[in-house]
């Protein structure tokens, strides 16, 4: 990749995905998020420039530099990307660690955060803007949806299905087969033996719906 990276968020996985660009040896141009207080500090020797929605600095987006959107927040992530769907009609780019191993014939959308470590296996298709952190396991033909969280050492089995939006803690197993709602959660540490619907929140091993 010739063109530097915009890192949009300073914050949460902004670090590690500097570390992942810097890596891949992409040069990353600054970073911009809307906490003030950040404004003119750094991110190993990287300025946080300004805000996300400083035309400023988005009209250099798609030109001159390639974009990046490092938010853990689902709600604020989407409406990033839709920023710059619209604003400046580009698609964030992926930031894949060096040691992260894809199959060959996994299908892997745009935007997305794949960490340290992180194993897609053959047939697996990960959606868009998705967060794959440190060490966790995408098996044979699993699908994840657009803007879904796998916690670090989480381990998605084959043919899991994992719809737009949910949220996978650190340590996870799902069975094969599984399927997980759109913006679900899964409590860190949890075995998912069955489905878990739409919204529903889940923990334990059997995870067992929690009543909200």
């Amino acid at each position: 990749m010739e063109k530097p990276v915009i890192i949009l968020g300073a914050k949460g996985i902004a670090h590690p995905a500097l570390e992942i660009f810097n890596s891949n040896q992409v040069i990353v141009y600054g970073f911009l998020d809307e906490d003030e207080s950040l404004h003119g500090t750094e991110i190993n020797t990287v300025s946080v420039l300004g805000n996300p929605e400083d035309d400023g600095f988005l009209k250099l987006i798609g030109k001159k530099v390639e974009s990046f959107v490092a938010v853990d927040d689902v709600k604020y992530r989407k409406f990033l990307v839709e920023l710059l769907n619209e604003r400046r009609k580009v698609q964030p780019i992926n930031a894949i660690h060096q040691t992260a191993y894809i199959s060959t014939d996994a299908v892997i959308g745009h935007g997305n955060f794949i960490n340290a470590k992180v194993t897609i296996g053959a047939g697996a298709e990960i959606g868009q803007h998705c967060i794959l952190h440190s060490g966790a396991i995408i098996d044979h033909k699993a699908k994840l949806g657009d803007f879904v969280q796998v916690g670090a050492g989480s381990i998605i089995n084959s043919e899991v299905t994992i719809e737009e939006g949910a949220f996978i803690g650190s340590g996870v197993t799902i069975v094969s087969g599984v399927s997980i709602g759109k913006n679900a959660r899964v409590g860190a540490g949890s075995v998912v033996i069955s489905s878990v619907g739409a919204n529903e929140t889940v923990f334990g091993n059997p995870a067992a719906k929690i009543k909200s």
